[in-house]
């Protein structure tokens, strides 16, 4: 007589691996977010003359502070007080160290007094790789009726 060999049926559970997939979709749409946030109502200066910067690797250890026309200091649109601020910078220092940079998006409609306290912090910190970010050139129509306009002020 010949023995009937039993089978047995191979499955593989895919409910942990569709749920893992799902988290690592959420992770990267999270951060994707967070890091291109920008604060939309900042209108940056027209900086002709200035050095053009690729944001490639050094933007990962770049710090983009934004500074609205009525002084309000944002991270990635997040509001941030000043001491925060000098808080952040001390954690991004100890982690990039001398590659560490900031990157000030200051609006054309600010004052000095509002962008200094980035400033004074950036110095109360020990940092001394502060950038201003400008555009280059007006390149779409609500950038040049702006840049138009403020020199048409400038000129009265």
């Amino acid at each position: 007589m010949s023995k009937k060999r039993e089978t047995e049926g191979c499955s593989v559970n895919m409910t942990p691996m569709i749920d893992v997939v799902f988290q690592l979709i959420i992770f990267f749409i999270v951060t994707i977010n967070i890091a291109d946030s920008k604060d939309e109502s900042v209108r940056l200066e027209l900086g002709t003359n200035g050095q053009e910067v690729e944001s490639g690797d050094s933007k990962a250890s770049a710090l983009v502070i934004d500074v609205n026309r009525k002084g309000r200091i944002s991270i990635g649109n997040v509001d941030v007080r000043p001491g925060d601020l000098k808080t952040i910078m001390a954690r991004r220092f100890r982690l990039y160290g001398n590659n560490f940079q900031v990157w000030v998006r200051g609006d054309a409609r600010a004052t000095h007094k509002q962008i200094r306290k980035v400033m004074d912090t950036c110095t109360a910190s020990g940092l001394g790789r502060v950038s201003f970010i400008a555009v280059k050139d007006a390149r779409t129509p609500e950038q040049k009726e702006f840049f138009a306009e403020r020199t048409r002020r400038s000129r009265r």
